[in-house]
């Protein structure tokens, strides 16, 4: 995906839903507010990140971080509350913390499903920082951004990474794994067992992709042969990447 700021895809979807002018949809999406019954997905969220201990991670003070975080909430308003778990494979957004702020190894060893922390398999100490994203895939240039209408993959499951990325719907990117991160530090049922996922937004140009699955119920982060099928490995995959600005 080329363009930095898909908010504006969301702008013009509502557009084409409503008949609002440009301007009319914008100010909609920004300043929609959560329910009242309760706080946002998007302040679960960033009260996830904060409880984890992301603002000394990035070398902030909580007040300062949340701030950092904060021009996302209307964006985030737009997209929606989760129906479920992500069990199914699939949820509204993810709030992603770039790795100018916190480092992806680090990030990897603060997700944790069911009590049981990630831990890194098969990779060096550093290694993951030289997993950088593919052609075609552009991030936003901003501290933090959301990754919107993630799909882990459930169709592509024993479909070798090549083939999949191949046959990717239009309209969709691969995850980049600073992004599977984010997906399961905040949504960590999205992983299920015979149902895990491959990260082929990120790569450091070799044969090798990166996965997220389980080993006994804990989360590992490993890679795989870009050639080869596993029946437990799906491509994850985003429509959007929307950032604050």
């Amino acid at each position: 995906m080329t363009e930095r700021n898909s908010f504006k895809r969301l702008v013009r979807a509502r557009m084409e839903k409503t008949g609002e002018s440009y301007t009319a949809a914008h100010d909609a999406l920004r300043v929609e507010e959560a329910p009242a019954s309760g706080p946002s997905e998007f302040e679960r969220q960033v009260g996830n990140l904060v409880a984890r201990g992301y603002p000394k991670l990035a070398g902030l003070g909580e007040a300062e971080f949340r701030e950092r975080l904060a021009p996302l909430a209307g964006p985030a308003a737009a997209l929606g509350q989760p129906d479920g778990d992500g069990s199914d494979g699939r949820v509204p957004y993810a709030l992603v913390v770039g790795r100018d702020l916190v480092d992806p190894e680090r990030a990897a060893g603060l997700v944790e499903r069911r009590g049981k922390r990630a831990t890194l398999t098969m990779l060096e100490a550093g290694e993951l920082e030289r997993w950088t994203p593919v052609d075609g895939v552009a991030t936003p240039a901003e501290d933090a951004y959301l990754v919107a209408d993630v799909d882990t993959g459930r169709a592509t499951l024993d479909v070798t990474p090549n083939d999949a990325l191949a046959e990717l719907p239009a309209g969709r990117s691969p995850l980049t794994i600073d992004e599977g991160i984010a997906v399961l530090t905040h949504h960590p049922e999205a992983l299920q067992m015979n149902a895990c996922f491959y990260t082929l937004g990120s790569r450091r140009g070799d044969k090798r992709v990166l996965a997220l699955w389980l080993s006994k119920g804990a989360p590992k982060l490993g890679w795989c042969w870009a050639g080869n099928p596993h029946t437990w490995l799906g491509t994850a995959s985003c429509s959007a990447r929307v950032g604050g600005s």
